[in-house]
């Protein structure tokens, strides 16, 4: 880890009714931080001692520009794919265009979250602390190193605007604190998230008659035993990747939703029955079963590769060499598969397969908050406290902010018509726009860079203006055909229970994934399975249930 200290080139509102509803669980109480006292609405009151650099009249719609330049603390997350310069265009600008530099410290990427941990345990982190996703806060609440930024939502008229608009005040309340509190920023989207799915060799699904997508995962097995039939040269109609942490990582995440369960990355060891109104356990439920028996059905045909603990380039070279005609990705990943093929001298047609249902129907996780960021509680210790509010409003939450750290500066890396089309410098390359542009977009520039845009959480239209056609049409599919699930409420844990159930969570997934894996590979029978639910039982798989139950009955009255 290395720490830089550079210069970079980087009307007031009212409070609306869903500011009442964000910071209404404000204290403002025993420490007010930078504040004088609470608002109205029990948010805290930023002083003038605390508001040097800040605007007098920010709010919706306003470019920010500090009123004298601000020096902010920044934790950066350095990607080795666009290892961080000094000079790059993205701090020029905020600098000349904003009045903002940084003293930043640079963490690589491989580094980041345990560095980030240490940072924050030994309290010092730097003010911004970028790439956080929602859930990762909670472990640094009780240190107090964490700013409750649900007191200061005053401040920050574009994040309460995308809120309000966007309908995400349900599934953003799921991450308050016992205390009532939020204490991340998360990335905001207008759409849900959809990226991942199989993609397939289509010449050689029509080869074998296959021409529409499966409606549902048992249609997708058939589809792929006339694939496997059809084409003998194939070792498996189906291999996998993404399994370096859990068993087939982005194909149990995306089936899950559709058979009442969650799986893969999106594993949590607790399901909510909304029917019910109560919590459940998630990996011996009848519809987690019935997702394993659907995917060994696969492996039990052959079509499937049962090596789902392989690398992931041992796994994309057995497609593109042609012993598998699907495997999973995402829209990022289709266009690295086909420049594969390209360097490969093979012409292959691939496409996304719209995603199935299954017996829960066609379903998606409620998924409208991205990777976000934390504040340090030392933030409002600062003079530029409010400025610091304001700045982060504007660059993560504003059209204007998001729009520049994605695109970058229009008539330098693009330019910007009349209809609102964004078009890329011809020179400039970004993801499947511009291949083989002897520039990049993050590389040179600066922009495209998570550190300054939340996982690309932004706006429809900015989210699909870096999108190619195809992209954007199998997004739009996916949409109008899933219905999004209702939000898992927070169960309102208090610091005991947490500590219970942080015991109990990780022993119950490790014992979870390796019972998958187990299932799905044929190592372990399914007539096994009540003697397994025992096993994950004797963990303490009840009385993890029990707990969040008793929360929830405790926090609903």
């Amino acid at each position: 880890m290395t720490t830089t200290r550079m210069r970079s080139a980087v009307a007031a509102v009212s409070l609306t009714a869903l500011a009442l509803g964000l910071s209404a669980c404000g204290s403002g109480g025993d420490d007010d931080g930078g504040g004088s006292g609470e608002t109205a609405a029990g948010g805290v009151t930023i002083d003038e001692a605390h508001s040097v650099g800040a605007m007098a009249d920010f709010g919706v719609g306003t470019s920010f520009k500090a009123t004298e330049p601000v020096d902010l603390g920044l934790m950066y997350r350095d990607h080795p794919n666009y290892p961080v310069k000094d000079d790059w265009s993205i701090f020029q600008h905020l600098e000349d265009d904003h009045g903002v530099t940084f003293d930043r410290t640079d963490v690589p990427l491989a580094d980041w979250d345990n560095k980030k941990s240490l940072l924050i345990g030994s309290g010092e982190a730097p003010e911004l602390i970028p790439v956080t996703y929602p859930g990762q806060e909670t472990q640094f609440v009780s240190g107090g190193a964490i700013l409750p930024v649900s007191d200061y939502l005053e401040y920050m008229p574009n994040f309460q605007d995308k809120v309000e608009k966007w309908g995400l005040q349900e599934e953003l309340d799921t991450h308050r604190q016992d205390d009532g509190k939020l204490y991340i920023l998360p990335g905001l989207r207008e759409i849900p998230d959809v990226q991942y799915s199989v993609v397939i060799r289509d010449d050689l699904w029509k080869k074998a008659g296959v021409t529409e997508d499966p409606a549902t995962w048992d249609e997708f097995r058939e589809d792929l035993k006339k694939v496997q039939e059809a084409n003998p040269d194939l070792d498996y109609a189906f291999t996998d990747r993404w399994t370096d942490t859990q068993p087939l990582g982005a194909m149990l995440q995306y089936m899950g939703p559709n058979f009442g369960a969650t799986g893969g990355w999106g594993y949590d060891n607790t399901w909510f029955d909304a029917d019910a109104g109560t919590f459940t356990f998630n990996g011996t439920s009848d519809g987690y079963k019935q997702m394993l028996e659907t995917v060994h059905g696969m492996v039990e045909d052959k079509t499937f590769d049962p090596e789902i603990t392989q690398s992931d380039d041992q796994a994309k070279q057995k497609f593109v060499s042609g012993k598998a005609a699907a495997i999973s990705g995402n829209t990022q990943e289709i266009t690295v598969y086909r420049q594969a093929f390209e360097d490969a001298g093979k012409d292959a047609p691939l496409r996304m397969l719209t995603l199935p249902a299954g017996p829960a129907g066609s379903n998606l996780m409620p998924s409208q908050l991205s990777s976000g960021l934390m504040i340090s509680s030392k933030a409002a210790e600062d003079p530029h406290f409010k400025a610091l509010l304001q700045y982060v409003d504007w660059q993560y939450f504003s059209d204007e902010g998001m729009e520049f750290a994605q695109w970058g500066v229009d008539g330098e890396t693009f330019s910007k018509g009349g209809d609102g089309v964004r078009t890329l410098n011809d020179d400039i390359g970004w993801n499947a726009i511009n291949p083989g542009a002897p520039k990049m977009l993050n590389t040179d520039f600066g922009y495209s860079n998570g550190v300054f845009l939340l996982a690309n959480g932004s706006s429809q239209d900015l989210l699909e203006s870096v999108m190619t056609d195809e992209v954007k049409e199998w997004t739009r599919a996916v949409l109008d055909t899933k219905e999004v699930l209702p939000v898992k409420p927070a169960a309102g844990l208090d610091e005991m229970e947490l500590e219970q159930v942080s015991l109990l969570d990780t022993q119950l997934k490790d014992a979870v994934m390796a019972a998958t894996a187990g299932f799905v590979t044929g190592q372990r029978s399914f007539d096994d399975w009540d003697a397994y639910v025992a096993e994950i039982d004797g963990l303490g798989a009840t009385q993890l249930v029990d707990t969040f139950n008793t929360a929830l009955a405790r926090k609903e009255g």
